[in-house]
């Protein structure tokens, strides 16, 4: 039998539920690192989503705790989309991503794991990165580390667009 190592999954099956926004509370943190933000735009920021369906899956937040699409202003829906876009440019450049689901899971009977605070997710994919394993195993194997993806991404993000 073949065992797969994924130790950060046991925090979230073992952590403590802290009260409070996850998202409010690391964007007014100042270790980016540690909250694996990638990019503070002036309304809007990137991080690594902690426990991500794939590598590089990517979350953009607004900084107002806002729990609806429709309650974005028309500038933080223009940034987020402008990061959305980045985030895409990003991770095909770094992680050659083949395609992306990216999309806004609004209200918990759409499956928003974090209801109170809208955040769009931009997942990355490629050929063949869907197999037996989540499929008979019920397990998603990841081939590299949460820590390892933000240092391949964050330099990307503070380059200038062509």
């Amino acid at each position: 039998m073949q065992v797969l190592w994924a130790p950060w999954r046991m925090a979230y099956i073992d952590g403590l539920k802290v009260g409070g926004c996850i998202f409010c509370q690391k964007a007014g943190e100042e270790d980016d690192a540690r909250n694996l933000i990638i990019f503070r735009g002036n309304l809007a920021f990137v991080l690594l989503n902690v426990y991500p369906y794939n590598n590089g899956h990517l979350m953009i937040a607004p900084y107002r705790h806002l729990d609806g699409l429709d309650r974005l202003s028309p500038e933080e829906l223009l940034e987020i989309m402008m990061l959305a876009q980045r985030s895409v440019i990003v991770l095909t450049e770094v992680l050659k991503a083949d395609g992306f689901n990216i999309g806004i899971n609004q209200g918990k009977i759409a499956g928003a794991g974090i209801e109170e605070h809208l955040h769009l997710h931009i997942v990355p994919r490629w050929g063949g990165d869907t197999n037996f394993m989540p499929v008979l195993g019920n397990t998603k194997v990841m081939p590299e580390s949460l820590e390892s993806t933000y240092t391949r991404l964050f330099p990307f993000f503070r380059e200038e667009l062509q």
